[in-house]
This record gives C-alpha cells, structure tokens and sequence, in this order.
C-alpha cells in the first residue's frame, strides 16, 4: 500500500480538530484541562487516581499503598496529542458515504497510521526540564504511571519533582494502534503454520525479565511487588503490537514527539527510554533531547556508528541503569549470559563515549547497594530511591 508522508504538526492539527477542548495557546497540537484546587487535599494529582487499576478498588493491599502517596502533586495543564505518522492513499474506488461503514471493501477510505500517541501532564511547579518516557517490548506508557501493587510510578515521582511528563504509546502500541498492515504478534518459527497466531508469554518474559525462575516464585531479596494482585496486575499491563515492529518507524514518530514537545514548552526533553525503547531511543534524532536516560536497552549504539557519532556530536549526556541477577543470576537460564552480555557491551560503550570526550555512565545498581530489582526496576518497591539517584544525575548536569 502506497503513503504519503505528512508533518507532525499537520497530524497533531487534525487530531485535535476533532477534539473538543483543544488549546489555542499550544498551536492546535493537544487536548487540554487546566486543574485548579484550593487546597492540599483537594491537589492530589489526578493520575494517583486515573491509574489504579481496574477491579482493584477491593484490594485492602492496593487501598494502603494508596494512602502512602500522601504528597500533594498540582497538574497546571494535562492533554493528549499524536506526532508523526502518514496517511494511506485511497483504496481503490470511489467512496460510497450512503453504505459507509457497510461497504466492506472500504473504497475510497484513507487511514492514518503510524504515530506515537502522548498522554501529557505538566505540573505547577514545573521545572523547565520535560521528561518524555518510552516502554519497552510488550508495554505501553501504562508502565510509568503506577506499579503493580498500587503505588506512585516513576511518571508521578518525577512530576513532583518538576519535570513535565510526556507519556508515549509508540506506533503500533497501546493508544497508537493504527497500521496499515496489522499482525496477530506471531514470532520466532515462520514456517510453522500457526506463526501468525497470537503467542503466549507471560511465564517466558517473567524469567526472561529476572523477576524469578518461574512465576509466582521471585528470586531472594526481590523487589517486585510480593502477592497474587500484584502479579496479576502485572501480567495484565503487557499489551501485544497491532503490527510488526519497525524501529526506523517508532524512532521518526518520536522525534516528532520531540519536536512537539519542544513546541509546547520551549525546552528540550530527558528522554527515558526502556528495554525495546532505548533501542528506538538512540535512533531518534538528538537535536531537541537534553539527556537520555537508558533502563536496561537492549543493547548500546556500535562505537564509530551513525547512531554513536551523533549522540556524540550533540553533547547528549547518557546512563544507562542495569538492575540485579545478572552477575548472580541462575547461569542454566539463557537470559542471565544475554543481560550480562547487555550490560558489559554498554560498559564498553561508555568507556569509549567517555574517551571521545562525551559524557556516559552505566549504573550497575547493586554496585551502589540497591539489590533485588528485575528488569522493571521503575515499577518495583525501590522505585523512589532508584528515581532519587536518577534525580541527582540530572542535578549534576543542571536539568532539574
């Protein structure tokens, strides 16, 4: 199927064209609430509320976590908007608007595709230092916003320190599910006759992803979130692609997110990255990025790359986190060698990065005395510290 390319900011204009509420005073891009309160109780940040999870009202465990997230968090401005994508040319034919939806061929019907979708909140006290997250494989901004047991995710820990939040859905993913040629997510074995069919994973990313050797079991002095409701919360956040994951895609539709975000607030963005995501990450163009800020990419640009000399020509400032059970991790699991191979090959990156005379650390968390945490170390039960050390990175490079 033949596209046309169009602009981010044309696609965010359309968008928000159809969106009641749009703001003037954010040229068209997004869908605004201003929130206003009069006092602390009544500015509890509207997020530590949209996202509890579904069905866990009844949980007293949820409930305590809860009443933890005591901190009063004042959103000035919250909205959402699309960045990048295309739009297809017509299928063949002429529209019919009399059958419309009847008309299965769809003759005469464009679809836009392709674009990241951003939830976005900015704080009162915003600090001129937006953050934009995006997840990783299997994952959507969901990711950032809570934990599986109930408590504040990175998202809201960050906004009450003063950085905006930029919350991605990347193209094919979550809320930026429009493509032009969807999948049922099939991998691995493209002869067998049922590749196309949706597989099953929850048990195969639990120990891939260093929470334990096989659900419900953690690995001693976990910092997942203990109990069957977080487990269940946790399995039920992973969301499968709508179609096959193109990296050159995700990475053009957020460096439309990064302009956008330049265009709304002025400033550059951190960019916290994830997993499949700090992949895409390092492909995004570097010009209106302040920082990156990589949890456990799946790897690290080649040195003397396209990707590397570009990152280092803009001065961009990286860390890149790794959490626990790698060096410990059990040695017949598979992906205990390929997280330590992740890990080594990002040292080795910054070594060389450092030597080029750019500004690279990796943080091997238990090096530091922070133990126990997974591949989801944003989610786990030291979230607030390990967002604390991140916080003091940013402080150190004035970006907070």
């Amino acid at each position: 199927m033949t596209i046309k390319r169009i602009s981010a900011f044309a696609l965010s204009l359309l968008i928000c064209t159809a969106m009641a509420g749009c703001s003037d005073t954010n040229s068209g891009t997004s869908a605004n609430e201003d929130i206003t309160s009069a006092s602390a109780s009544d500015t509890v940040s509207e997020t530590e509320a949209s996202t509890e999870n579904a069905g866990t009202e009844s949980s007293t465990e949820n409930e305590e976590n809860a009443q933890k997230n005591t901190d009063s968090l004042v959103i000035a401005k919250q909205g959402m908007f699309s960045s990048g994508g295309t739009v297809t040319d017509p299928v063949e034919g002429d529209y019919d608007p009399t059958q419309n939806w009847l008309d299965v061929t769809r003759s005469g019907n464009t679809a836009h595709i392709d674009h990241a979708n951003v939830f976005y909140q900015i704080p009162e006290n915003d600090n001129g230092n937006p953050i934009v997250y995006l997840h990783g494989y299997g994952q959507s901004r969901m990711g950032w916003m809570t934990t599986p047991d109930g408590r504040e995710g990175w998202s809201d820990i960050f906004l009450k320190n003063g950085h905006s939040a930029f919350l991605v859905d990347q193209p094919r993913r979550g809320e930026a599910g429009g493509t032009s040629s969807m999948t049922h997510d099939g991998f691995l074995d493209a002869l067998a006759e049922d590749s196309k069919d949706y597989k099953a994973g929850d048990q195969a990313w639990y120990t891939h992803f260093r929470i334990g050797r096989v659900a419900p079991e953690r690995y001693e002095g976990s910092q997942f979130p203990e109990g069957d409701e977080a487990q269940e919360q946790f399995f039920r956040q992973m969301t499968p692609n709508t179609g096959d994951f193109d990296q050159a895609v995700a990475a053009e539709a957020l460096g439309e997110v990064m302009a956008d975000v330049m265009k709304m607030t002025g400033n550059k963005s951190i960019f916290i990255t994830h997993s499949q995501g700090g992949a895409v990450g390092w492909d995004v163009p570097a010009k209106n990025i302040s920082a990156i800020i990589a949890i456990e990419p799946g790897g690290t640009p080649m040195v003397g790359s396209e990707q590397y000399n570009k990152l280092l020509e803009a001065k961009i400032p990286i860390v890149i986190y790794f959490g626990d059970y790698i060096d410990n991790g059990p040695e017949d699991i598979a992906s205990t060698g390929f997280w330590r191979m992740v890990r080594d090959g990002a040292v080795a990156f910054a070594e060389q990065y450092n030597a080029d005379g750019g500004d690279a650390a990796v943080v091997n968390l238990p090096d530091i005395g922070i133990t126990g945490n997974s591949h989801f170390m944003f989610q786990e039960m030291n979230n607030k510290e390990i967002a604390e050390h991140i916080e003091n990175w940013l402080g150190e490079r004035g970006l907070n």
